[in-house]
């Protein structure tokens, strides 16, 4: 069981030792990037996915489409959830939002949610 130790809420940069074959449904980054600091992934602990809409989005669809998108996910919504060790034991939640920031990056982004601690189980 994992708990938050700390919030962290930060769009952070990552790069990739092996490029993801789908740009909008990454794979688990191999180095994240927190300011100055570089930390590499040394094990995912966890991964899932949340492809549901939110607020006024969860309404604008069909109700029989609406089942597979939430499987599958439909262009830029949902996100990508991980839990991490990296090289120095700590244990981080981040995830990949499929939401484009803008015209010009349409691709999404990354963000560092908190730092983990192990709880009890």
């Amino acid at each position: 069981m994992f708990q938050p130790k700390r919030y962290i809420g930060r769009e952070i940069e990552v790069s990739f030792d092996e490029a993801p074959a789908l740009k909008k449904t990454p794979h688990c980054p191999d180095v994240l990037r927190l300011g100055k600091e570089t930390l590499r992934v040394v094990e995912v602990l966890e991964e899932w996915s949340d492809f549901k809409r939110k607020g006024r989005f969860a309404e604008n669809m069909r109700p029989e489409h609406r089942e597979t998108a939430e499987s599958r996910g439909s262009w830029g919504v949902g996100r990508i959830f991980f839990r991490v060790r990296v090289e120095d034991d700590r244990l981080f939640e981040l995830y990949y939002s499929r939401a484009p920031k803008d015209a010009a990056n349409r691709l999404g982004f990354w963000f560092l949610r908190c730092e983990l601690t192990r709880g009890d189980a």
